[in-house]
């Protein structure tokens, strides 16, 4: 049987799917209630939240019900599905995640607003890849780390690189966040400088 779920509602974009509601059949009671809850969440930040909860049960059978996220509107919650896929051991949501950052299309769903009061679609990529390069700290997958460490260049993203680069804990990184010590930007300065303290202090335990 085929229902009509409405998800992801959010200044006034909707995201539709129609789902099979047989596809969470043999998933935990606490799973389907999680699952739903990340399904009418409004608030991508929040719904973040949920989507960690998602993870921690270690339910692989809410992956169905959540593959047409993977291709939602909104990158940032096409980011919380990704995060899910990749902590459950689906190379589809590192995959996304990627994908996002190298996603420059005005083709998404906008919510930025520019000095103007107009929706701005540049505003919108630079905050989704943004998120994109937090979400890959938050995996702390050591795939990422290639992905990241060109990224210490990238004017849209680059101040949230050190952060998840410190996050991953991989020394690899320790190398290029030396050399973004010389980075005109003080405050890129002082991120590299909190991300390889924190690196050198685990690779020394």
């Amino acid at each position: 049987m085929l229902r009509v779920l409405t998800i992801a509602r959010a200044f006034g974009v909707i995201c539709v799917t129609l789902m099979p509601s047989s596809l969470l059949s043999a998933a935990l009671p606490q799973t389907v209630g999680l699952v739903e809850e990340f399904e009418s969440t409004t608030a991508f930040w929040e719904q973040f939240e949920v989507a960690k909860e998602i993870v921690a049960l270690h339910d692989k059978s809410v992956l169905p019900r959540l593959e047409l996220w993977l291709r939602c509107e909104d990158m940032r919650r096409r980011g919380n599905a990704a995060f899910v896929f990749a902590r459950l051991g689906d190379d589809r949501g590192l995959e996304v995640i990627q994908a996002i950052l190298e996603d420059r299309s005005p083709k998404r769903a906008v919510f930025e607003i520019d000095s103007a009061g107009h929706p701005s679609p540049a505003l919108q990529i630079r905050a989704d890849r943004y998120y994109a390069a937090h979400l890959l700290g938050d995996l702390k997958d050591v795939r990422a780390v290639p992905i990241l460490i060109p990224l210490l260049k990238d004017e849209d993203v680059k101040e949230v690189v050190p952060w998840s680069l410190a996050e991953i804990g991989d020394k690899s990184a320790i190398p290029p966040l030396k050399e973004t010590l010389a980075d005109k930007d003080q405050t890129m300065r002082a991120s590299a400088l909190r991300a390889l303290e924190k690196l050198e202090q685990e690779t020394s335990n």
